[in-house]
């Protein structure tokens, strides 16, 4: 017997809070309590009916301590999404509305704290590499991704500019945010290209900001989600994986230059096309999109695989600033302002906006908006993508 996730969850309540890194006023623990405390007022719910957790990475911040500090009734659920660069981040929701709609829970809190003081600077990779990366000095995301988008540039065709569009176009939207970290400093062509490089093809702005910030989304039976509130963001559909062979450990595969949401090697559907297939609907369907850019060029590449954007030369058709803008543009992206230009709290923060879209809140609305499409961190081991929808979807 199988169990679908179409709608048997959403999303009630949201809460965010992000500072430039290194100063948080709170350690990560506060800010995670914090949060889910925001979360569980805007939901409309006692933190103490929470059941279940589900980190997205921070593992020293469990479902046990995080219960306690709560005073929850029950701890039913209580797990944490692994895959780092923010590629299981979308994975985490999945991991709450399984855990709904199989009735091990029935009220989940997905999470992510980040506190530099904490953790340390996020720049340099502690874990991902092999030897024959730190070896010859590569030993960071910026320089990993740059090597897969040098690639997806030069092989492929896709157009520099296609980058240089989606950064313009999350700092435009951060112009009208007034909590994001872009705000009131907009970005012109001019500057971008005069920026310096950081890898090459990567100019500063092309990179994600680092922040301290905490990040919470409580999530609900659907039965229940339409008695706390009127506007619910649904969870239509989900997948994750990645093609066999696609690591950072290895990085030798066949589908160098994408993101990572593909076929499988025996050319069965990927990550993307499984997403399609579980939500009856394509790419022509999607309203507003949030995907993970640590670097400009992994999202354009996830743009490419979920089919939102043409491969090669085609690419700068539709990765211009004003088709990637809000309200207007026939592909809204990042209207948040994104990691590249609003804040950086593992991406976790890009599911909060796509909420915010579905409820008609968002500080760069789109029109009508009924399906919002979240991409987890592409180019990492693991990715993941949801589809959040209205009720009217369903």
């Amino acid at each position: 017997m199988s169990v679908s996730m179409r709608g048997a969850a959403a999303v009630v309540g949201v809460a965010e809070m992000h500072y430039k890194r290194g100063e948080s006023p709170y350690t990560e623990q506060q800010m995670t309590i914090r949060a889910i405390l925001d979360a569980c007022s805007d939901a409309g719910v006692s933190p103490r009916e929470i059941d279940g957790f589900v980190s997205y990475a921070g593992g020293s911040n469990d479902g046990p301590i995080l219960g306690a500090a709560l005073m929850i009734d029950e701890l039913r659920w209580s797990n944490m999404m692994w895959g780092g660069g923010g590629g299981s981040v979308a994975a985490a929701l999945i991991n709450a509305v399984t855990a709904i709609a199989t009735g091990q829970a029935q009220c989940v809190v997905v999470y992510r704290a980040m506190s530099q003081a904490d953790t340390g600077r996020l720049g340099y990779a502690k874990y991902h590499y092999g030897s024959h990366f730190l070896a010859h000095g590569v030993g960071s995301p910026a320089q990993i991704c740059a090597m897969r988008t040098q690639r997806m540039l030069e092989h492929d065709g896709v157009p520099r500019e296609a980058m240089r569009s989606l950064v313009l176009a999350a700092y435009q939207h951060a112009q009208q945010n007034p909590t994001a970290q872009g705000y009131g400093r907009p970005l012109d062509a001019d500057t971008y290209d005069g920026s310096r490089l950081i890898a090459e093809p990567f100019h500063l702005y092309d990179c994600s900001r680092e922040s301290d910030g905490a990040v919470a989304l409580v999530l609900v039976a659907d039965e229940r989600a339409r008695e706390l509130r009127s506007d619910p963001a649904y969870l239509l559909a989900g997948a994750q994986g990645a093609p066999g062979g696609y690591c950072e450990r290895i990085d030798n595969d066949a589908q160098y230059s994408t993101a990572g949401f593909g076929p499988a090697n025996n050319g069965k559907p990927g990550v993307a096309e499984r997403l399609w297939t579980a939500a009856g609907l394509g790419p022509d369907d999607v309203d507003v999109v949030q995907v993970y850019e640590n670097f400009s060029g992994p999202a354009v590449a996830a743009l490419i695989d979920h089919r939102l954007c043409p491969p090669g030369e085609a690419a700068g058709s539709v990765m211009t600033v004003e088709n990637l803008t809000a309200p207007q543009g026939k592909l809204p992206v990042n209207t948040s302002g994104g990691n590249l230009a609003d804040a950086f709290v593992n991406g976790l923060n890009l599911a909060v906006e796509a909420v915010r879209q579905i409820r008609g809140t968002s500080t760069n609305q789109v029109d009508g908006a009924r399906t919002s499409l979240f991409i987890g961190g592409p180019m990492a081991p693991l990715v993941s993508s949801v589809l959040f929808a209205h009720e009217d979807v369903l």
